[in-house]
């Protein structure tokens, strides 16, 4: 058995962040291990509003201290980073990642950089961004942005698919592993169907799911998050990258599709736990490069 630790959000009621990535990769067959930037009642794009705090400085520090005094950190395959709730605690994940290095060598980083994205409620604090394109991008092995993201890393404006693999590309040559873009938005080739895209050394894959009608204010939040996770367990669990990018796919459109039959604005992850673990593979990954 893999074991990751999650360094990101919580929530309290529904799915994002840790809430949104643990489940999912437990049930993958992964022993994750939440370490929670901020813990909220409920995500932050409820009109009503939310109540929280952001975890305090130094306790990603103590408890990662803390998995290393019980001789649990050498043991661990990879670290996940997500949503932060201070420049600071982004400091504290890559002194984490070292520390993480040298007990396991083998051990990865996957950096999900959220940049936030104010116009949907979604604000990280000062500083964030500016370290995740630099110190967090630098200790990377896995970075999945989005498209918004992935224009901010590579300091560029995209505007169609081969705009984003070069962007991609760019960041493979400075050392980064593998891109996973987990939204191409306006880059995408078809506003039928909703793009994300793998990039690695070895080429460029595209992969689509449908498009689901959600009510404008009931987007279901936190897929981004779930994307993230089940990449990581399906690359943890053996599978091969474009194998573990169809699989992540298709799970996640599972999880969709369940969450619009219910008329729900929170991920259905329990619901479509069957699909998450073992996923029905419909439409394969096509190389674009």
């Amino acid at each position: 058995m893999k074991r990751i630790i999650s360094i990101q959000s919580h929530v309290v009621y529904g799915c994002a962040g840790n809430s949104s990535a643990v489940f999912p990769m437990r049930r993958s067959g992964m022993d994750a291990l939440p370490i929670n930037t901020v813990q909220f009642s409920n995500h932050t794009q409820y009109a009503e509003g939310w109540k929280g705090m952001v975890m305090p400085a130094g306790q990603i520090t103590e408890l990662v201290q803390g998995l290393e005094n019980i001789k649990v950190l050498g043991t661990v395959d990879a670290l996940l980073s997500g949503y932060l709730g201070s420049a600071e605690q982004g400091e504290e994940i890559v002194a984490a990642v070292e520390k993480l290095k040298a007990a396991n060598p083998n051990a990865i980083y996957f950096c999900d950089p959220v940049m936030g994205h104010p116009e949907k409620g979604c604000i990280v604090a000062p500083g964030v961004s500016e370290f995740l394109s630099t110190k967090a991008l630098a200790a990377a092995d896995v970075i999945a942005p989005n498209l918004l993201e992935l224009e901010t890393l590579t300091e560029r404006v995209i505007h169609n698919l081969d705009e984003a693999i070069e962007a991609c590309e760019s960041l493979i040559a400075k050392g980064i592993k593998m891109v996973v873009v987990k939204h191409l938005s306006r880059a995408a080739t078809s506003t039928e169907k909703f793009e994300i895209l793998l990039v690695t050394a070895e080429g460029a894959w595209l992969a689509n799911r449908p498009l689901y009608e959600f009510a404008a204010n009931k987007q279901p939040v936190g897929v981004g998050d779930l994307i993230s996770g089940l990449m990581l367990a399906n690359l943890m669990a053996g599978f091969e990258p474009v194998i573990a990018f169809e699989r992540t796919n298709a799970s996640v459109d599972a999880v969709l599709a369940e969450t619009f039959k219910q008329n729900a604005y929170e991920l259905q992850l329990i619901l479509a736990q069957d699909a998450i673990a073992n996923p029905v593979i419909a439409e394969h990954a096509k190389q674009v490069k």
